[in-house]
């Protein structure tokens, strides 16, 4: 492998015939260049739609109250009912490997009136009574000032940390924001942030960013809320899915709230855990053909390449006949076949790989130019894993094209060798 008089005679074989050693080549580079850019595709793909969870924490789930669908306790079914505050500590003693257990309260939203004033200006923004731990479950950037802790739950403070589109909204460019005051739905309270977040859920960055929240104490007592928990933010632990844990949380709704234990009903919820992992599944079949395509494509190169060594056997057969009749070895012949197919390989296999970095560098750098916030593809990329997978499969690849005609070199006998004209 490291005899210099090899490789001279490797690169003349090659170069003997510069059209055609390009041209089977191109099937290689073709293969790979195919199977790069699938990956890399895919990956991009994956991104846009992990970008439109918005960083949400994906082993979550939403829950909130419906109405009954079997009566029970005497009482009759299509009841309605109310989560309340003390249904939260009871799940968290309940149900072991939760991480966060946020109730939550909601004003505005969907196509509703303005509730937000602030001097002459007025807007329609979702409002939302919130615990500090849900900047954990739906992470947002804090711009200015700070997010809302636990001293503004137990105090009760009228306090809120607005979106940028809330900002630009309600104040002129250059008025301070933090410590003035915002009156919702005839309510004074005190900004004390701003933020800004990706859109999640399906939605645009800019209504993620056309939120106000409060603490959630502050909210039930300025807008007489009582004990009522509209519905709950849950999260898991790194231990458990809350998917596996949801039937635990339920069923310590359905006691407390006397609600038929086989009512399916009663509670709905948007399991995310759930929902990530079946695109999770899309992206890994998704992966799976993208292997299956390039491969194919790269077993088409693989067979055309191992074509021509056949065709080179069959031109130095007399060559080959010189050389048995002094003293080359059959392993020495076979090793010789051997190298220049797997060289040939590689080098169209990695002008294959360098091509399609072009290429993704190329696309990077157009997505680069435009608001990828609001697209469903992001970052298209492979890792160097992906680089060595690849680099294996020519190997193996060019062993397999040059295995055939090597063993048809070897069977050349040297008189009928020499014979040939």
């Amino acid at each position: 492998m490291f005899s210099r008089d090899k490789w001279d005679e490797i690169l003349e074989s090659l170069s003997a015939n510069w059209f055609r050693t390009i041209m089977t080549s191109f099937g290689v580079l073709w293969g790979i260049f195919i199977l790069v850019i699938l990956l890399a595709a895919g990956k991009g793909l994956e991104n846009g739609v992990k970008q439109g969870f918005g960083g949400m924490a994906t082993n979550s789930m939403f829950m909130w109250s419906q109405g009954t669908s079997k009566s029970y306790k005497g009482m009759p079914k299509g009841r309605y009912y109310n989560f309340k505050t003390g249904d939260v500590p009871a799940i968290k003693d309940n149900v072991q490997g939760l991480r966060f257990v946020s109730p939550r309260n909601q004003l505005g939203g969907f196509g509703g009136s303005n509730n937000v004033v602030r001097g002459l200006k007025s807007g329609a923004f979702n409002v939302y009574g919130d615990y500090p731990e849900i900047i954990k479950q739906q992470p947002m950037n804090i711009t200015s000032g700070r997010f809302l802790n636990h001293n503004d739950l137990e105090e009760k403070r009228k306090v809120a940390v607005i979106g940028e589109s809330v900002k630009s909204t309600m104040y002129d460019y250059d008025e301070e924001v933090l410590g003035s005051y915002i009156k919702i739905n005839g309510v004074n309270f005190q900004v004390i942030g701003t933020y800004s977040k990706k859109g999640g859920g399906g939605g645009s960055q800019e209504e993620a960013q056309k939120e106000i929240f409060v603490p959630f104490t502050s909210f039930s007592q300025a807008f007489n809320m009582g004990d009522v928990v509209g519905w709950m933010a849950i999260t898991a632990d790194d231990n458990h899915s809350i998917t596996s844990l949801k039937e635990d949380v339920f069923s310590v709704i359905k006691r407390r709230h006397d609600i038929h234990p086989e009512d399916e009903r009663a509670i709905g919820n948007f399991d995310l855990y759930q929902e990530f992992n079946k695109i999770s599944g899309l992206f890994l079949a998704l992966n799976g053909v993208a292997y299956f395509v390039g491969v194919l494509v790269l077993l088409s190169g693989i067979i055309g390449i191992s074509n021509i060594m056949l065709i080179v056997v069959k031109e130095r057969t007399n060559e080959i006949g010189v050389r048995r009749a002094l003293g080359a070895t059959p392993g020495s012949i076979r090793g010789q076949i051997l190298m220049e197919s797997i060289v040939l390989t590689i080098i169209s296999g990695m002008a294959g790989i360098v091509f399609a970095t072009l290429v993704l560098l190329g696309i990077n750098s157009f997505l680069d130019t435009m608001d990828t916030s609001e697209m469903m593809f992001a970052n298209p990329s492979v890792n160097i894993g992906v680089i060595l997978i690849a680099l294996l499969i020519l190997v193996v690849s060019g062993l397999l094209a040059g295995l055939i005609p090597a063993q048809n070199a070897i069977k050349i006998k040297p008189v009928d060798a020499l014979r040939t004209e």
